[in-house]
């Protein structure tokens, strides 16, 4: 799993990004919990903008999710659902009914101000060049169009990443990327800013799977096509000692009182808006009709009287 904000450096081999989705989507209803609790946190908050969306793109679809949680009260008329995986993008089409095409989120296929709205649901952590993906998308919507998406974010697998690099260290005396980099919550609001969006509000929160035992944390992400897929991974197989010792100290340092282990994903969620002349913009400074003391009811000290 991962993330990279660096346009200039190629983090990811996305040949087995699409490679692992399409092997994933042959039995992704059996891993998908955290794709759909994904999907329901987006679209509750889709369910707050007073706002009908007549086109749009869920853009990294996997398996149709935000499509299954949306209702008749999210007012949005066709969402085109695609996905890097054309094999993911199939059962999409399968599993709602609705359009479904292979696009590439570094390559996007839609004309400029084409869309009303884009979604994605955990899936741009896998871009290389986020910058450049988020400019495609703001290109792509209307003026005062809406970006809603989610990813994980740096704090996700924490745990699993300290204890495979402990156990690597100790037995090999080396480090390579076990785990993928993440985004940054503070990276994300800037890079919104870069790719031209308005209003951008980037936000986290932290969803916990307890588990007992640490090797089935590992079978889900490779059921949902989120192993580790960065260009400089070793390519042999992890040894069974280096593995067995992370297990080993991932249970020791974390496991709670009932023997369960907690696995943590931070799920960094980002809305935006393409530019439009009647946004609502930030005040001049100098500009405003009241004072701030006034507000507060208290007594206003200027610097020179301290």
């Amino acid at each position: 799993m991962g993330s990279q904000v660096n346009d200039e450096v190629t983090v990811f081999d996305r040949d087995l990004v699409r490679h692992r989705r399409d092997r994933a989507a042959a039995r992704l209803g059996d891993f998908d919990f955290l794709f759909m609790e994904g999907a329901e946190r987006l679209c509750d908050r889709l369910l707050d903008i007073d706002r009908d969306f007549s086109l749009g793109v869920d853009l990294g679809c996997h398996g149709g999710e935000i499509v299954r949680c949306l209702t008749p009260s999210h007012r949005v008329g066709t969402l085109v659902q695609a996905d890097l995986s054309p094999r993911m993008a199939a059962l999409a089409r399968t599993n709602t009914g609705r359009p479904a095409v292979a696009a590439d989120e570094e390559f996007l296929p839609f004309a400029d101000a084409s869309l009303d709205v884009v979604m994605s649901n955990l899936s741009l952590h896998w871009v290389n060049d986020l910058p450049g993906a988020l400019t495609q998308i703001r290109r792509a919507l209307k003026p005062d169009g809406l970006f809603l998406a989610s990813m994980f974010g740096l704090g996700t697998l924490a745990a699993l990443r300290d204890a495979l690099s402990e156990a690597e260290i100790e037995i090999d005396g080396g480090l390579s990327p076990r785990v993928s980099p993440f985004a940054d919550v503070r990276d994300l609001g800037s890079l919104l800013q870069r790719a031209g969006f308005a209003l951008p509000v980037v936000d986290a929160d932290t969803i916990t799977v307890n588990y007992s035992e640490p090797m089935r944390l590992l079978a889900d992400l490779r059921g949902m096509g989120e192993s580790n897929a960065t260009v400089l991974r070793r390519r042999e197989p992890l040894k069974r000692s280096i593995l067995m010792t992370a297990m080993a100290k991932y249970f020791e340092k974390h496991a709670g009182d009932d023997g369960r282990l907690p696995a943590t994903f931070e799920v960094i969620t980002m809305t935006a808006w393409a530019p439009a002349p009647t946004q609502q913009k930030p005040l001049k400074p100098g500009s405003a009709k009241g004072r701030l003391a006034d507000a507060l009811d208290t007594e206003e000290v200027k610097l020179s009287n301290k």
